[in-house]
């Protein structure tokens, strides 16, 4: 099982990619961004922008803070998969950790192969914990009654978020793909958001498209919230582990805000 060192670890890689982000500005061929001198010279070789005094060192900050807002945010959502796909595979027992990801192929529009994967998996037949195992069992037929839904034949896949401010219909309507390819192949597809920022309108969506969400929230039941789903199911203390490293993950966040916030 992976030690608390490590479970700390797989959430807070991801974030210092944070520190090291610069915006591209438009040059995408720069997949490193544009430094603050190159900038300065492509700002400033441009008369217009030039004239404007946009080719400041502030107008260069300005512009690696937004960019690395939905950066600091992406890279928390990354360590939160990696995370939850842990706390599975510790739960579980799962001799293969593949038994952790579910995957499916797709076409795009110009006819080729895509393959699209979730985050988590609970697995039946590959479940060695027998006291997890009966307790997954039995989350998902509960579950399955809330939604109005056969219990599958596999178990259940994750789609694990930071949180979910976007009403973004492109997203939706993927996430409302990924649901009916779900049940197609015998899981039941669960959205597990660890933030409670998430609207209730595209919650009641999923639910009517017969998708199960779990949100950050420590007051209520393995069926609703994320943080008792993992004590009470996985037998993992998921808010416990975050009063515990609060000190090093914020300072890590911290951190990154000032490196994104200097030019």
């Amino acid at each position: 099982m992976a030690t608390e060192k490590e479970l700390l670890k797989k959430f807070l890689d991801p974030l210092k990619v944070c520190k090291r982000y610069k915006p591209k500005f438009g040059q995408g061929n720069k997949e490193e961004g544009v430094s603050l001198p190159q900038f300065l010279d492509l700002y400033g070789a441009d008369p217009f922008y030039a004239w404007c005094g946009l080719n400041s060192e502030l107008m260069y900050a300005a512009h690696k803070a937004a960019g690395g807002m939905t950066s600091v945010y992406r890279q928390i959502g990354k360590g939160c998969e990696n995370l939850f796909r842990e706390i599975i595979i510790d739960a579980t027992g799962y001799t293969d950790r593949n038994s952790a990801t579910w995957s499916y192929k797709t076409k795009t529009s110009a006819g080729k192969d895509k393959t699209l994967s979730l985050d988590g998996r609970l697995q039946f037949d590959d479940i060695t914990n027998a006291a997890v195992k009966a307790r997954v069992n039995e989350w998902v037929a509960e579950y399955c009654r809330i939604l109005g839904a056969k219990i599958p034949d596999h178990g259940a896949v994750f789609e694990v978020r930071q949180g979910y401010k976007s009403k973004d219909s492109k997203r939706q309507n993927g996430d409302i793909d990924n649901i009916a390819v779900a049940w197609a192949q015998g899981y039941m597809p669960v959205f597990a958001i660890f933030s409670g920022q998430i609207d209730g309108d595209l919650v009641l969506r999923y639910q009517n498209s017969r998708g199960g969400v779990l949100v950050g929230r420590a007051d209520d039941a393995s069926t609703a919230s994320l943080f008792a789903f993992c004590k009470e199911v996985l037998g993992f203390d998921l808010a416990d582990f975050f009063k515990r490293n609060s000190p090093a993950i914020q300072k890590e966040v911290q951190e990154a805000l000032e490196a994104l916030l200097n030019a």
